[in-house]
């Protein structure tokens, strides 16, 4: 019988399936989500854990092969069910703690890898509705049939606290969730204004120049999941890399 991958938080810490390691690490975000003297900025991701809407998964790291099938598969899982769970839902990906320090850039590298290992054992196509240029207003990350908005949160942040985390870690939030959330709406609007607030006091560094809403001719997702501890920014090509197989229709894995 295969282990068991997704949980819910009730589950984690009670759970032989989780490691010491990873039960340190949930309770670290649990007491960062959860602060009521210091609000954690990302409403949607409070509302959905008081909730229990919000989903978890414990790896040890990009860099294997056995582990990034793990989380493919923990994430396949979620992305089968999260319309049934609720409309604030994420999944959070933890990987075990190093003992080395990074730096920034190192970490950079690495979640730009985990994607694209994760999207070179998808097993099914890239939506025909998302483009595969990062350069169009449009694109978004997809993995098993999905488009999914992507932060990443790592040890070597300091200065942005709420891209700060005991280990590194990405959190995957369907396109889903944020539907009918612009900012025209109201609701938008309102989360954005919250959010903002939230960030003057619970980062020391002003928010991301990047940070837009999805569609717009001058957003581009892919700068906004991973946000450096300062307020410079790459202007370059995204690091993402579309598999052989979605380019020219030949199958090419990674592996």
């Amino acid at each position: 019988m295969a282990s068991k991958m997704l949980f819910r938080a009730n589950e984690i810490l009670e759970s032989t399936h989780v490691p010491f390691w990873g039960k340190d690490a949930f309770q670290y975000f649990r007491s960062d989500i959860l602060s009521e003297e210091n609000p954690f900025p990302c409403i949607l991701g409070v509302e959905g854990f008081k909730k229990d809407l919000l989903r978890f998964s414990f790896v040890t790291t990009p860099y294997n092969y056995q582990d990034i099938r793990n989380a493919a598969s923990a994430l396949r899982e979620y992305i089968d069910t999260f319309k049934t769970i609720g409309r604030y839902t994420s999944f959070v990906l933890f990987f075990k703690p190093e003992h080395k320090e990074r730096s920034m850039e190192e970490y950079e590298t690495m979640f730009w890898d985990t994607l694209t290992f994760l999207h070179q054992i998808d097993q099914k196509k890239w939506p025909q509705d998302i483009p595969k240029d990062p350069k169009d207003p449009l694109w978004e990350f997809c993995f098993h049939g999905e488009p999914i908005f992507v932060v990443c949160n790592t040890p070597a942040h300091s200065l942005r606290k709420s891209r700060k985390s005991r280990g590194f870690m990405i959190t995957f939030q369907p396109r889903w969730v944020f539907e009918g959330m612009t900012g025209d709406s109201k609701i938008g609007r309102h989360v954005q204004k919250v959010v903002r607030d939230r960030l003057k006091t619970y980062d020391d560094v002003s928010a991301h120049p990047e940070l837009g809403w999805y569609g717009q001719q001058e957003n581009r997702e892919w700068k906004q999941y991973f946000l450096l501890d300062d307020n410079n920014y790459t202007t370059g090509q995204c690091p993402f890399k579309l598999k052989r197989s979605e380019q020219h229709g030949r199958k090419k894995s990674l592996y």
